[in-house]
């Protein structure tokens, strides 16, 4: 047959995932990697972003990690805080300053555009990776078993038909691939409403600094969670200290009707401030200062799960297959982790593995590699979320207890910050795990095509 490197990958959608897709495809040897994204161009924006060991693992084996931006001017981490929202009183602090220690890498805070610019850099410096911009996937038409064929549409063209030998669904939740992956399949597959909402909130130095209790939050190196029913906020600096990034979480009342495009809502600030009227001077400074014309509330959605990633030679990935609450910062790293894993099955085939059938084949050991974990990490994000949201009651009052023993036990009802759970999460490395997995499954009998 002919050498796995001289299939052609062509990969929808360019954010985390399908941007560490072409950086991971290219790094092992693939010559022709394409690249389709919606948008006219990359311009990157966003809030901050939590990168943990694990993703800073796979960005290193990835050349995206030393002596970036990402590195340079994001935050080392040294506490993970859990507050009382109204009062501000002290629930749990985790201490991580000894998180590199114990799993090679530390634990970052940093801005998303800067990971997302350090990922796109890498792709662009690979010659065998082609970007096509206002591209709009239409639907996959054929899974094979010949070649995948699928249409795009230019915005300023007319659709037209391309063929690929592995082609990957890197575009979100409202994945179109997904959608005709799941149509071939005959399965279904709904969005789901989460019932929360978020207001994605970034404050410069220079608003913060006329106030020394927030100077002390932006010079500090801890991710603080403030808590109350229902509702939470969490923040950290980043960008040197320049930026403190704020995240809410809150029921999603303010979206009435069908969601539009991008499933956001221009947000009333009065309205913000009132979620969060019961939190304490400190919280209500920081949402006092949101310029009025900067709110803006996202709607968190979810998806059933999927009980099939790939078909023929078609394959799934991040928000694609495995949407989460942000509830545990694993969402791009998830993302990222497929991406990798991906590059690593596929380039794993054996020398004459590139028919039809040995191609599936693989892409199916990427799903067994990754389902278990994601659909862990996915539900324990859930449930942080529905612990961290308790009101009055014995539930909370036993939660509140676990929170002031977690320095003694090490274990944390805001998982994110329990040591059992960072363990589980942090040591984990995606490529030795399908480098060390990958012969058992492919060889097997029971694999299900």
């Amino acid at each position: 047959m002919g050498d796995p490197r001289d299939l052609r990958i062509t990969i929808i959608g360019s954010g985390m995932g399908g941007l560490a897709a072409a950086v991971a495809f290219a790094k092992k040897g693939f010559k022709d990697i394409d690249v389709f994204e919606n948008a006219p161009g990359l311009g990157f924006v966003g809030a901050g972003i939590q990168i943990a060991p694990n993703l800073i693992r796979v960005l290193d084996r990835l050349g995206c990690w030393s002596e970036s931006s990402i590195e340079k001017n994001g935050t080392n981490v040294s506490d993970a805080t859990v507050l009382d929202g109204a009062t501000n009183t002290v629930l749990a602090r985790s201490d991580m300053t000894g998180i590199k220690a114990l799993y090679g890498y530390p634990h970052y805070t940093g801005h998303r555009a800067s990971l997302a610019d350090t990922l796109y850099e890498a792709a662009q410096k690979e010659p065998n990776v082609h970007f096509h911009f206002g591209e709009t996937l239409q639907e996959v038409t054929s899974f094979g078993p010949d070649q995948v064929t699928f249409m795009v549409k230019h915005f300023q063209g007319e659709p037209r038909v391309l063929r690929t030998d592995i082609l990957i669904g890197a575009d979100g939740i409202k994945s179109a691939v997904r959608n005709s992956l799941l149509g071939a399949s005959e399965l279904k597959g709904e969005v789901e409403e989460t019932g929360q909402a978020c207001y994605r909130i970034l404050l410069s130095r220079k608003e913060m600094e006329p106030y020394p209790e927030l100077l002390e939050l932006l010079d500090g190196n801890s991710v603080k969670r403030w808590i109350g029913e229902k509702r939470h906020i969490i923040a950290y600096p980043i960008d040197n200290h320049n930026i403190y990034n704020i995240a809410t979480c809150q029921p999603d009342v303010n979206f009435a009707g069908p969601t539009d495009a991008t499933w956001t809502t221009k947000g009333n600030k009065k309205a913000m401030i009132s979620v969060y009227a019961d939190f304490c001077p400190v919280i209500q400074r920081m949402l006092q200062l949101v310029p009025d014309g900067d709110v803006v509330e996202w709607r968190l959605r979810s998806h059933t799960p999927l009980t099939k990633w790939t078909h023929g030679a078609v394959a799934l990935l991040g928000d694609a297959c495995h949407p989460t609450l942000p509830h545990l910062s694993q969402g791009a790293a998830m993302a990222i982790e497929d991406a990798a894993t991906l590059a690593e099955v596929i380039a794993r085939l054996p020398a004459d593995g590139t028919n039809r059938g040995d191609v599936a084949r693989a892409l199916e050991v990427y799903h067994l590699l990754r389902k278990d974990r994601t659909a862990t990490l996915v539900e324990m994000a859930a449930l942080s979320g529905r612990t961290l949201h308790l009101g009055e009651g014995k539930a909370k009052i036993e939660r509140d207890r676990q929170f002031r023993e977690a320095g003694e036990k090490g274990e944390n009802p805001d998982k994110w910050a329990s040591p059992d759970v960072q363990k589980m999460i942090y040591e984990y490395d995606c490529i030795k795990d399908a480098q060390e997995r990958f012969d058992g499954l492919y060889a097997s009998p029971s694999l299900k095509l």
